[in-house]
């Protein structure tokens, strides 16, 4: 695994993460600000065509 695609994978599960905690704290506009950064993220890994799971 090169640098970018290890680098991109843990940026998702750490921006997901965060957006989990947000909800969980019943923060909805920082869930949709991870959620977006979460969106934009996948867009980026699948131009590069790095595979994320769900």
């Amino acid at each position: 695994m090169d640098a970018f695609t290890a680098g991109i994978l843990q940026r998702i599960e750490s921006t997901r993460s965060e957006r989990d905690q947000a909800r969980r704290l019943g923060d909805e506009y920082t869930a949709e600000v991870e959620q977006s950064a979460l969106d934009d993220l996948h867009r980026l890994a699948a131009e590069h065509g790095v595979e994320v799971s769900a």
